[in-house]
């Protein structure tokens, strides 16, 4: 059997996040059930039930198509791949862009899954960091540095899992720059955009600010909708075609079912209800942490995010994260991210875009570890 680098926090949740009493480490809001999701849409309850549950279309429905290309400046239908998942879009992306033995340079903190992509299909794997000290704001001289004429892709995420951080449009521009100086793509993992806790204006894209972008999007955190499974690419027409041929070696075709709520989700009446929902559940409950988290004097420090439903948290406690987090699992039933899955140990991802009801108590028993590690 090859070497084989498992996604940790993915199998880590995978294996526990059914099984607990309280899960915090979901990036996303608490989820839409679908009665929410078609409360203004009652004529659409029968056109779903005349659904032939029949193969959809493999690059996803025209409707679909179009309601995503609505969100990003210039792009067409034709410009956009409906996948499984912004995974599945990114996991394609980078295997249509890059061959074994070519230079990718992947910002961390980050959703460690191009990470290990890399690291399993034996790309030359570079990195550049956000920095802590500096609201974990990207150093551009090390990415300038990391760079080569044999780069072909960076590969970002816009806000940033697990920090929350947004990149301003000076650090954008300055990415943008960087690629085009040596002719590689940008791959802009966008899932969070919309998820904004302080701004009403969502993230703005990378797609567009150069020629070499795939951005890649998802319904499962800014819209509450992971179980629908729908994420998408969009790119430059010629390239979009190329990564839909891998598209149908890995899964064809979201579901026609999938295709049909993504849709109305996306649609202009809907889509801002679920943004607003998003916002307020996000809004509402980081207070609630951020509040547990001072009364805990000396105990925490963190940045407040500026998207997304998940702290990025250092603790101050003589403990490895992966330690704390199996303790907490075990002894009190609750599911966290320990910072090692991000290659930073003595940090924690806390979820907080949940109800209050189910958040307190699941503070309440991580405060009980905490007291009896002291």
């Amino acid at each position: 059997m090859t070497h084989f680098q498992p996604f940790a926090m993915e199998r880590f949740m995978s294996q526990f996040e059914q099984v607990v009493d309280y899960n915090l480490s979901e990036s996303g809001v608490h989820p839409v059930v679908l009665r929410e999701l078609l409360a203004d849409e009652p004529e659409r309850i029968d056109q779903l039930l005349s659904t032939e549950l029949n193969y959809a279309y493999a690059n996803g429905n025209p409707e679909l198509r179009e309601n995503i290309a609505s969100l990003y400046d210039g792009a067409t239908p034709d410009n956009i791949l409906v996948t499984i998942g912004a995974i599945e879009a990114n996991y394609n992306t980078v295997r249509t862009l890059l061959s074994p033995g070519d230079e990718i340079v992947v910002m961390l903190p980050n959703y460690m899954q191009i990470w290990g992509i890399a690291k399993n299909h034996d790309l030359r794997l570079k990195t550049f960091n956000l920095q802590e000290e500096n609201d974990w704001a990207p150093d551009l001289a090390e990415l300038e540095d990391a760079l080569s004429e044999q780069t072909k892709l960076i590969a970002v995420c816009n806000p940033n899992n697990p920090t929350g951080r947004i990149l301003t449009e000076t650090e954008m521009s300055g990415i943008v720059n960087l690629a085009d100086q040596v002719g590689a793509w940008i791959l802009a993992d966008e899932v969070y955009s919309g998820a904004e806790r302080l701004v009403e204006q969502p993230a703005p894209s990378f797609y567009g600010r150069y020629d070499k972008v795939i951005a890649t999007g998802s319904l499962s955190k800014a819209y509450g909708l992971p179980g629908l499974r729908t994420g998408w690419a969009v790119g430059p027409t010629d390239t979009i075609d190329k990564i839909w041929a891998r598209h149908e070696y890995t899964t064809l075709s979201a579901t026609a079912l999938a295709n049909q709520l993504a849709a109305i989700a996306l649609s202009p009446e809907v889509r801002p209800r679920l943004i607003q929902r998003t916002r307020d559940y996000i809004r509402r409950g980081y207070p609630v942490l951020e509040s547990w988290m001072e009364n805990h004097e000396n105990t925490f420090s963190f940045r407040p995010p500026d998207a997304a439903a998940i702290a990025f948290v250092r603790y101050h406690l003589n403990i490895n994260s992966s330690e704390f987090v199996d303790r907490l699992r075990r002894e009190k039933s609750v599911l966290i991210i320990p910072g090692d899955h991000f290659g930073l140990d003595h940090f924690l991802r806390i979820s907080f875009g949940l109800p209050h009801d189910y958040l307190e108590p699941a503070l309440d028993r991580i405060h009980e570890l905490i007291m009896d590690l002291s």
